[in-house]
């Protein structure tokens, strides 16, 4: 039996989180959407791993312009979604919705997860119930629908929601503190929001990050996960986009 993945949180930019996967079996590691590759190398220096592999979401620069860094220094296969290929040129492999990737014995499909972008991809690891999924869904949030729907955004959002509560979720930001505020101001009578918007406040005044996420817990407090339909999330995306908590 696979020995499980480490996951290493590593903060770059001013609010972008930048994951390494390890595996301790094979000795291989995996980057997901390294923002800048200066950071990145020193944390997988620091813990003597050699990035073999780049995974990335989505084409956004803040996600993207650590590849060829990485690159360089470890000699890195770029995997990235086929539909941004011409947005990504570092990518040396691209992948679409059913195909998979792997790292050592543990694999992960890739799901077609669009609306942030176009060809928004996300990573998931279902023996392992995990998923990488770059800025489509947020700790108690979902990311701007900047090249597609809401449409898309509601049906990606349902099926993430819709994997066993204890998957954890790797998202690429740490927006949670104004996500939870806005969660409270929609959904005020609901205690499980007021209950994580404390302990985000909490997490945040120690400087502690407030991800990984479960789905559980997004069943529970993502305004955006709650929603039963693609208009009711559009409006929440919109006033969300101008809200000033």
């Amino acid at each position: 039996m696979s020995a499980p993945l480490q996951v290493v949180c590593v903060p770059a930019l001013s609010d972008n989180y930048v994951w390494l996967i390890h595996d301790v079996d094979t000795g291989e590691t995996v980057v997901v959407d390294p923002a800048e590759a200066a950071p990145v190398l020193a944390a997988a220096d620091a813990r003597g791993w050699r990035i073999g592999q780049v995974w990335n979401t989505h084409w956004h620069p803040d996600h993207t312009a650590g590849n060829q860094g990485v690159k360089d220094a470890h000699g890195a296969i770029v995997t990235a979604p086929a539909a941004e290929a011409a947005k990504i040129p570092t990518a040396d492999r691209l992948v679409g919705e059913g195909d998979a990737v792997s790292i050592g014995a543990h694999r992960a499909m890739i799901w077609e997860t669009p609306a942030h972008t176009a060809g928004h991809i996300s990573y998931h690891f279902a023996e392992d119930a995990m998923a990488f999924v770059g800025d489509t869904m947020f700790a108690m949030g979902c990311g701007r629908l900047f090249e597609g729907t809401a449409d898309q955004m509601h049906a990606a959002l349902q099926r993430l929601a819709a994997l066993p509560p204890e998957t954890v979720i790797y998202c690429a930001h740490e927006y949670t503190l104004s996500n939870a505020r806005f969660a409270a101001h929609v959904e005020p009578d609901n205690a499980a929001v007021a209950a994580r918007l404390a302990e985000v406040e909490r997490l945040r005044a120690g400087g502690e990050a407030t991800v990984p996420t479960t789905i559980g817990a997004e069943r529970e407090t993502n305004p955006f996960v709650r929603v039963d339909s693609a208009a009711a999330l559009a409006e929440r995306r919109a006033a969300k986009d101008s809200f000033m908590g």
